[in-house]
């Protein structure tokens, strides 16, 4: 009977694979032909054989991205693969910046990110943070709902938003157990933990990787972003969004256990996950290099070190004292560097070869009031980051959006892409819309409904917030 059942179960797989493998070829081959249709639709008989080549990859990206037929990180493999075979004997030396996205500053940054997120993760400073402020949060169940949102925010601004809603939600798993699927708490939780990390993202330029397109793009027409100055930008949007939800949220469902007691939940202390001696010293030595890089990401504006320089800090110290790893630079998110190096590629070359001007020929710009074009893309943002990639939608959009608004404003550069950037942050509405909810949904204690108050709420709102808090910092110091 074992063995039976043994064998129908590789059966199953077996078939199974089949299925998948099929159906993941099928929509390859969908995308493609939408690729195809949509190109034949769109192109001009004046292109040149570059731009065609440019147009068709464009398509196939948005086909790919959003059938996900491949990896998202494949596709942005795929673009600068096209991009150096279709174009690389008519312009050689041209072909070479599509290539070297790869080294690009913003690359730079998101593995220093990396770096820093896993030398916390190694060495537990990561739960230490958990230890330390969850006790301060008191009794009340509401402020321990909103310390539970801001400290997810805040470690979303440092780590990945995947990572940090799986170590929080692994942290109150005590609690949802206690209080059960169907208490308000539990659902609050579930649904406020995952919004933060994806809102939160908005906070730092390695906090989302649209925040990178933003600033790689800007950068391509001579306009610098600092990490202090994106933080002025992201983190009172991130506050402002947060707070708001927080308060929709206790509104939408009342909690009924007013107080409720955290300390169980480092009752059993966790062992430590680097097992040799020198553990407590790497810690400290973690913390030191996680301080001396905020400090000098922060100050680059005025130490004059750019931000990619100063991400040469955690990736070389934390290596040298041996506190990463072979094993775990291997394990590091490399798949969302070559989404975001294909990214940039493809953004630089609907730039370069001329597309995003024509496509803004196309729209009247002269007869488009300026804010409404803020809440247009803003909007069409959020409703494209919900149903595909939000990297992917600001790859799209940004070019476009910046010569469109170049055409209108060029004294006014940075704000469009600003508010298309920060706006990829607020899709909330599905499941899979972002990992966060992603991780939320699969814990089997939400249904998918239950996503679609809070994404609705965030995605109406957040473009305002975000169009509202740009013009000001624009006014102010643009």
């Amino acid at each position: 009977m074992a063995d039976s059942r043994t064998y129908a179960g590789k059966f199953i797989n077996k078939i199974n694979e089949r299925v998948n493998w099929q159906s993941h070829f099928t929509l390859f081959l969908l995308s493609l032909i939408m690729a195809f249709g949509l190109f034949y639709i769109v192109s001009d008989p004046e292109f040149t054989e570059t731009q065609n080549y440019v147009l068709f990859i464009l398509f196939f990206s948005i086909a790919l991205w959003v059938t996900e037929a491949i990896p998202p990180f494949a596709v942005g493999i795929l673009i600068i693969g096209f991009l150096v075979f279709s174009i690389g004997n008519d312009e050689p030396e041209n072909v070479k910046q599509y290539v070297q996205t790869w080294s690009d500053s913003v690359i730079w940054l998101f593995l220093g990110g990396f770096f820093l997120a896993e030398g916390m993760k190694k060495t537990g400073l990561d739960k230490d943070l958990l230890k330390i402020t969850i006790p301060k949060f008191g009794n009340r169940s509401d402020i321990i709902l909103l310390g539970l949102m801001m400290l997810t925010a805040v470690l979303s601004m440092l780590m990945s938003n995947t990572a940090t809603t799986a170590m929080m939600i692994a942290t109150i798993t005590p609690i949802l157990k206690s209080l059960g699927s169907q208490a308000p708490l539990s659902k609050n939780l579930l649904i406020g933990i995952p919004a933060a990390a994806s809102v939160g993202g908005m906070g730092t330029i390695i906090g989302s990787a649209p925040n990178a397109i933003v600033v790689g793009a800007l950068e391509g027409i001579g306009i610098q972003i600092s990490f202090l100055e994106w933080m002025l930008f992201g983190i009172p949007i991130a506050l402002i969004l947060i707070l708001v939800f927080w308060y929709v949220l206790l509104k939408k469902n009342p909690i009924k256990t007013k107080t409720m007691q955290l300390d169980y939940l480092f009752k059993n202390s966790i062992k430590e996950r680097m097992p040799h001696k020198h553990a407590l010293l790497h810690k400290r030595i973690t913390l030191v290099i996680l301080i001396l890089t905020l400090v000098l990401w922060l100050t680059s504006g005025f130490t004059g070190i750019p931000v990619a320089v100063v991400s040469g800090v955690p990736i070389v110290a934390l290596t040298m004292f041996s506190i990463i790893e072979s094993d775990e630079v291997r394990a590091l998110p490399w798949d969302t560097l070559m989404l975001v190096a294909g990214g940039l590629a493809l953004g630089l070359a609907v730039q370069e070869q001329g597309l995003a001007q024509y496509f803004v020929s196309l729209i009247p710009a002269s007869d488009i009031n300026l804010y409404f074009l803020y809440v247009l893309f803003g909007l069409f943002t959020v409703v494209f980051s919900n149903i595909m990639s939000n990297t992917a939608t600001a790859t799209i959009f940004i070019p476009i959006a910046i010569s469109l608004i170049m055409s209108i404003d060029a004294s006014n550069a940075i704000t469009l892409p600003m508010i298309i950037g920060l706006s990829a942050s607020c899709a909330l509405l599905l499941p899979v819309s972002t990992p966060p909810n992603a991780i939320a949904f699969s814990t089997g204690m939400l249904k998918q409904s239950d996503f679609r108050f809070g994404g609705i709420f965030v995605g109406l709102l957040g473009p305002f917030v975000v169009i509202l808090w740009s013009l000001l910092m624009v006014g102010l110091f643009y």
